[in-house]
This record gives C-alpha cells, sequence and structure tokens, in this order.
C-alpha cells in the first residue's frame, strides 16, 4: 500500500474514579487520519481540519508519535500526514491520543514488518506526553486497543482489558469551554490524605467488578472522584446542574471525560438519555452557552483502516 486512511476513535478517561487509570472507546465520535508514503525521509503534515493545530513535525502530537516508532524499528521513511477531527481539541475526549493512536497505526500498516498494534501503545504514549507534559495511556490505550483498558502499571507498561456492556448508552455532554488536559493536571493535588486515596481505590476496585458482574447500581455508587472531580468541576460551566438532570433521568454514572469540559453519563434506556439530553439543552440555552451532545456505545474497536 502507498496510501492508508485510519479511523481513530474518541475516549472518555478516568471514568470518575480511575485517574490516569482506565478508559473506553466510543463508537460514533472519531477522527480520520490518511497517512502515505514519501520518497524521502521526511514526516510532513499536509492538513489538518476541524481544529487549528501545528503542522510543525516536531509540535505535533501525529508526527512525534510515528518518528518514535521508527526510530524505534531503525526504518529511515517519509509519510505525509492529512487529519481530520470530527470533535474538538481540548474537549476531555481525547484528541491528542487518537492522533497519535491513529498515526502509529496507519504509519505502522503501510511498513514492510508492522508490528502487533498492541506493541505501537509505547509509541503512541510519546506523542500523547508531549500534549499533556505527562505519560497516561487512560486515553490512547482504548484508542489504539478499543475497548475499556485499565492501566496496572506505567513502569513497565501494563494493561488489561473489562468487559465492555453493549447495552450502555453513553451521553456526552460538551459545553463550549476549552480545558486543556496540561492546565488541567496542573490543579489536581499532588498528595492524598489516605482517607481519601482508600475511598479511590475502593471505588476503582468496585467499578471493576460491576463491570464484569454488570451490576449497574453499583457501577453507579463507584463512579465517584475524589481527586481531580473536586477540583475540575470549577472549570465546567453548570456542572452541578447537569449532574442533577442526569441523576434525575436514572443514570448510571457520570462525571467529567477525561480532563473536561466534557462530562459523560451512562444510561440503561436511550429513552432516558434521550430526556436528559433535552432538558441539558434547554438548560444551557436559558444561560446563552453552547454545547455539543455525541450519542455513543462503548466500542471494543480501536484504530482501524477504513475505505
Amino acid at each position: 500500500m502507498e496510501s492508508i486512511k485510519v479511523h481513530a476513535p474518541a475516549t472518555v478517561a478516568n471514568v470518575g474514579c480511575g485517574y490516569d487509570t482506565i478508559g473506553f472507546a466510543l463508537d460514533g465520535v472519531y477522527e480520520e487520519i490518511i497517512v502515505s508514503k514519501r520518497s524521502d525521509e521526511r514526516l510532513v503534515l499536509q492538513s489538518i481540519e476541524g481544529a487549528d493545530l501545528s503542522l510543525d513535525p516536531e509540535q505535533n502530537v501525529a508526527t512525534i508519535a510515528a518518528k518514535a516508532l521508527l526510530n524505534h524499528i531503525g526504518i529511515k521513511a517519509g509519510f505525509d500526514f492529512q487529519i481530520k477531527k470530527f470533535f474538538r481539541p481540548g474537549s476531555g475526549l481525547g484528541s491528542s491520543a487518537s492522533s497519535a493512536a491513529g498515526a502509529v497505526y496507519a504509519v505502522n500498516q503501510l511498513l514492510p514488518n508492522p508490528l502487533k498494534t498492541s506493541e505501537l501503545l509505547p509509541f503512541a504514549l510519546e506523542g500523547e506526553a508531549f500534549a499533556s507534559k505527562c505519560y497516561h495511556a487512560d486515553n490512547v490505550a482504548p484508542s489504539l486497543l478499543g475497548g475499556f483498558i485499565a492501566i496496572r502499571s506505567y513502569d513497565p507498561l501494563d494493561y488489561f482489558a473489562l468487559p465492555i456492556a453493549n447495552e450502555l448508552h453513553v451521553l456526552i455532554v460538551r459545553p463550549s469551554v476549552e480545558v486543556k488536559t496540561s492546565e488541567a493536571k496542573g490543579i489536581v493535588p499532588k498528595s492524598l490524605d489516605i482517607a481519601i486515596a482508600r475511598n479511590q481505590w475502593g471505588n476503582l476496585a468496585s467499578l471493576v467488578h460491576a463491570m464484569h458482574m454488570k451490576n449497574w447500581s453499583r457501577l453507579k455508587a463507584s463512579i465517584q472522584d475524589f481527586i481531580a472531580e473536586p477540583v475540575r468541576k470549577s472549570l465546567i460551566p453548570g456542572y452541578e446542574e447537569v449532574r442533577t438532570v442526569a441523576h434525575d433521568h436514572e443514570c448510571v454514572g457520570f462525571n467529567i471525560s477525561g480532563s473536561g469540559p466534557s462530562m459523560f453519563s451512562l444510561f440503561t434506556a436511550s429513552e432516558s438519555l434521550e430526556k436528559a439530553k433535552r432538558e441539558i439543552n434547554v438548560f444551557y440555552k436559558q444561560k446563552g452557552i453552547s454545547c455539543d451532545f455525541f450519542t455513543s456505545r462503548m466500542s471494543d474497536v480501536g484504530c482501524q483502516i477504513i475505505d
């Protein structure tokens, strides 16, 4: 192949109690990346649609991730990149992660002896780390691999998959403010009281059990965050009101998606989701705040070739 088009899904990370630890891929929220071989050794960003991002290959997560892969395998090759985003950077849906994951996946597919997809995660992480100023795989792993991924360790990198729940409906609410991941991480406390830490890891263990058992009442009780949500919710206009609406319509989990400002709600019934969506839309219109909505399912599909 001389050229390839790749679909890279958006993600929900943290999922409340799993700060930098868990995340799942979304179905229907994504970006597309076209990667083509060049006759020289340059990495060239030809275009980026849907976002105002740098075309400098030293300042873009896609080419940084691709370069890390090429350096590792010792291949000197050049590629052109065309990126089309269907969700905004700074939304809390893993925009930089999907670019990094999609880029390494596409470049790998164009190589003579491609690596396994699971072997690409460290290189996608290099791109993600450039954007967020730290290494975290809770977005990039599910975007690359699909599914609901838990990161057990970063050194060495070790992760595993949780069962996804096809019967859950996901509502994403994104008010029109931008929250940069690097800035959102900067306000998270650097140390924790032992009682807070105990509550957090108890919720995380409970969430893992709930996903295996499909126990939605336990899931709802588990998706509580004592670390990031208390400080980050102030960055999101209407957060408390939106959470109240979601719970009033029997959601089985609500919290900030990634660094925000997007919020996610999980529902067992699509009718409940739609009712909550309408009420939230009215709320933001009354406040004079524009808002985007995405409805999705958890997806077990990560990066994939399209067309």
